[in-house]
């Protein structure tokens, strides 16, 4: 009898010994699966090819030019991965022109014309936890695009198809309406035994006469900070940054004489502050704007005295129609002037921003093409029709104009206004995930334009035209639905 009592004692203790294993067992399958729950994988990508008809972008063509004609294409793959207190995210970019590669090996492409690029790869630590009282605290690290506000001075330049990143820092805070950011990067060539020279232009677009130091010149250095709050009538924002850029000496030596920049110890520092304001007047009406300075030196070391106002309305009209006036100023330097390494640099530079979106989508203004220093007025009308959910169509007229007097080269002036453009675009989306775009833009310029104050093309087509179709596909690869 003792025996089988012992027996069923055992029986009992092996069950609750299982027991208690599933319930060890069901309690981490619990854990895991919440910690699972908590952590979250994304990955995305990107297929956005554009054909364009180009008769006159970015600068005047000689009335002889030929069209040009091309269609280039942009690849993304994008994953991210947030945990606890912490977030993960690469996007892999390929930008090419279909056919400018052979069809099968080539052994022979430069290094210029390999598209691959590792356009963001950053990790992103909070610095509080799911207890704190703060919504977010948080220190991002690695390659990353920087934008804010409209983007007329910090921006991702999605237009392009290689669009801007930058290789820094940037302390995230973000409670109640506040948003206050502060970033630097520190940009290097390559890794030195000994000296921080960093060479801004290096050789492989060396003499690209690119309007802005983003594009240009890039900067050894960047700090910045960006305060902003949300407000029941619309946000406000402030903005300091300080880039800065390796000095140079220009050295002339040979038979016959050239000369070339050598970079030195040292740096100059340009400075821009300024506001940017969003309010809502009223339930149909808004303006949106910005003001800011710019002081220091610019990046050949010349003294630095500009300044940026804009000021842009929309007002809507009935329930699909937006339409609105504005203006932008951005100062520049008296055409009439001789200009010395010593003179004062009045030109305003709209840093790292995004010009398609602003001056003109044919881009001829701080994009991709010089236009002197003289500045610009922007006087402008823009329209938004919304026909459809799914079909947007847009409307835009630009009256340009130097912001300072206009040298004719001898000894008196021109007339200052540059030119009219016209831009027509359609949006529609097919699904969630595609979306085509298409645009039309043809630009009344004049002499002034042509002149070699500010585009310097002789002979050239006052009448200039550009055209694109774009396929926008953004798949989601997890998206079950």
């Amino acid at each position: 009898m003792q025996k089988i009592t012992t027996g069923v004692q055992k029986i009992k203790a092996l069950k609750e010994s299982r027991n208690s294993k599933s319930i060890l067992l069901g309690l981490a399958i619990t854990l895991f699966g919440s910690s699972v729950a908590n952590a979250q994988l994304t990955a995305t990508g990107q297929f956005r090819p554009r054909a364009e008809f180009r008769d006159g972008y970015s600068t005047l063509q000689a009335k002889d030019a030929e069209t040009a004609v091309f269609t280039s294409q942009r690849t993304r793959l994008n994953v991210g991965f947030t945990g606890y207190r912490f977030k993960f995210f690469v996007a892999l970019q390929d930008v090419r022109v279909w056919g400018q590669d052979a069809s099968t090996i080539n052994r022979v492409t430069t290094a210029e014309n390999n598209g691959v690029q590792l356009h963001e790869a950053w990790g992103e630590i909070m610095l509080v936890d799911t207890t704190s009282t703060i919504q977010n605290l948080s220190l991002k690290i690695g390659r990353q695009e920087i934008s804010y506000d409209d983007q007329k001075v910090i921006g991702g330049l999605d237009w392009l198809q290689q669009a801007r990143y930058h290789d820094a820092v940037v302390l995230k805070y973000f409670n109640k309406g506040w948003t206050a950011d502060f970033g630097a990067a520190f940009n290097q060539n390559k890794e030195l035994l000994a000296g921080t020279i960093y060479n801004g232009v290096p050789a492989a677009t060396a003499g690209y006469p690119a309007g802005t130091n983003g594009l240009g010149t890039n900067y050894k250095s960047l700090e910045y900070a960006y305060l902003a709050k949300k407000f029941f009538f619309g946000d406000i924002s402030f903005l300091f940054l300080s880039d800065n850029f390796n000095k140079y000496t220009n050295v002339t030596e040979g038979t016959p004489p050239v000369t070339t920049k050598v970079n030195e110890q040292g740096i100059w520092t340009r400075n821009t502050t300024g506001f940017y304001y969003n309010v809502n007047a009223t339930r149909k009406l808004k303006f949106e704007g910005s003001i800011y300075h710019q002081f220091g030196h610019d990046k050949n070391g010349r003294s630095l005295n500009s300044n940026l106002a804009s000021i842009t309305s929309t007002l809507q009209v009935g329930r699909k129609l937006f339409v609105g006036p504005g203006i932008d100023y951005l100062s520049g330097t008296d055409g009439t002037k001789a200009v010395t390494a010593t003179s004062e640099n009045n030109q305003f530079d709209p840093l790292y921003g995004t010009p398609h979106k602003f001056w003109g989508t044919m881009d001829y203004f701080y994009a991709s093409s010089g236009f002197g220093s003289q500045g610009l007025l922007n006087y402008f009308l823009k329209a938004k029709y919304n026909m459809k959910d799914n079909l947007t169509l847009f409307a835009d007229i630009h009256c340009f104009e130097a912001a300072n007097k206009l040298s004719n080269g001898a000894g008196g002036t021109q007339t200052s206004y540059l030119g009219t453009e016209l831009d027509l675009k359609m949006s529609y989306n097919m699904t969630k995930m595609i979306n085509i775009e298409a645009g039309y833009s043809v630009m009344q310029a004049t002499k002034s334009m042509a002149s070699a104050q500010v585009k310097a093309v002789a002979n050239a087509n006052l009448t200039p035209q550009w055209a694109y179709v774009m396929v926008n596909i953004k798949p989601n690869f997890l998206n079950k639905k």
